[in-house]
């Protein structure tokens, strides 16, 4: 009889993890269906699990430390190992790879309640609507218990059978070997019932698919991307099971005047020449309300006088609101100065006259760029 660490390939010092390592390949390597059910391979993989079983064990490891195999007949030792010893170490050391193909393993159970399936939906809203929050009404189509068979998938007035082929188990098993093979029932489908008469309303599914009109909130403050869940409100579940979720995803329409980033509203709004350049006052859109915004909402917006494209004015609370907590973001708004079309003669007259009028003081930024690009032609040309 050999030595037990030497049937595993390990030293005597070996931990617990090293002993569950060196088992699980040589019980791998020599398992008798991976060879062919050779008798020498069955052998092999006895003394194996006979090895495992006893340096696994720390008071069986200890008296097999002292006394060889002396110590340990008779106490799961010395060849008294049978089919059951084997199956329960096998199935220890591999249930979390196998799950439930070994008999004696986790076993699931197909036959009992079983929660619906989650839903998407994908949403999409107005900025408005983000902003305010609001009420939306939506329709999804989602499965429900049959009404006339309850459920069950039989007719009204009978009840599924059980299956003859598991049981009512929802699995039967096979021996394969030294296991018992466990599988979903192909008969029932793991139901563990079989209807024979179905229901005409659901054709025996005990569902059917409808159209369900929901009422969603949608919180103030949401952005792109956000998710609702609706709890319940998925598919119905199966054998009393209960319904899944419905996760609602929101996207944000595109707006005709705001662009959105995080809670700061930007706004691009057109300033006449004459009022850049004099100063004065404009209106800007805005989502917000409040003393100085009309029913329109629309806010007065002072240009300073000299004002030039993208000079932005920044409007403090008028943004989005946080959607946690009482925070809010602001309103940029940026200016676009506008030079006038379809002049009249006279209009053309007056202009010519203030161009002539204006110099570089009036144009600073003009000049200044001037005098940098006759620096640069000059650097190309050679000439000063």
């Amino acid at each position: 009889m050999r030595d037990y660490y030497e049937v595993l390939g390990v030293q005597r010092g070996a931990d617990e993890a090293a002993l569950k390592s060196a088992f699980r390949k040589q019980a791998m390597e020599h398992h008798p269906d991976r060879n062919g059910g050779c008798e020498d391979s069955e052998a092999r993989f006895k003394e194996i699990n006979e090895a495992y079983s006893v340096l696994s064990d720390p008071q069986k490891r200890a008296a097999y430390d002292r006394f060889g195999h002396a110590g340990v007949n008779g106490a799961g030792g010395g060849g008294q190992q049978g089919f059951g010893d084997v199956h329960d170490i096998f199935n220890e050391v591999f249930g979390d790879a196998f799950g439930e193909m070994f008999g004696g393993g986790r076993r699931r159970q197909n036959n009992g309640p079983a929660r619906g399936a989650d839903l998407r939906y994908d949403l999409e809203i107005t900025l408005e609507q983000a902003f305010a929050g609001s009420e939306v009404e939506i329709t999804v189509p989602a499965s429900i218990t049959c009404e006339s068979c309850e459920g069950s998938g039989a007719k009204p007035g009978t009840n599924p059978t059980v299956c003859g082929s598991c049981g009512g188990a929802g699995r039967v098993r096979a021996t394969q070997g030294f296991f018992a093979i466990e599988r979903t029932c192909p008969r029932c489908g793991g139901s563990g019932k079989l209807v024979l008469d179905p229901c005409k309303s659901c054709n025996g599914h005990g569902q059917v698919r409808r159209q369900r009109t929901l009422q969603v909130r949608i919180p103030a403050g949401v952005d792109d991307g956000a998710r609702i869940r609706l709890a319940g409100e998925g598919d119905a579940g199966q054998r009393g099971g209960p319904r899944g979720d419905l996760y609602i995803f929101l996207s944000v329409a595109p707006h005709d005047l705001f662009e959105r980033d995080g809670l700061d509203l930007l706004c691009t709004v057109p300033v006449p020449m004459c009022t850049a350049a004099l100063g004065g006052e404009i209106e800007a859109p805005c989502l917000t309300g409040g003393e100085d915004c009309d029913g329109e909402c629309r806010i007065p917006v002072k240009v300073p006088e000299g004002t030039q494209t993208g000079r932005t004015v920044r409007l403090k609370g008028r943004g989005m609101p946080s959607l946690r907590g009482r925070e809010r973001g602001d309103l940029l708004v940026e200016m676009f100065v506008e030079t006038p079309t379809q002049l009249s003669a006279r209009q053309k007259e007056l202009m010519r006259e203030l161009a002539d009028l204006c110099g570089e003081q009036q144009h600073p930024k003009a000049a200044g760029f001037m005098g940098k690009a006759s620096k640069f032609w000059g650097g190309v040309t050679g000439k000063a």
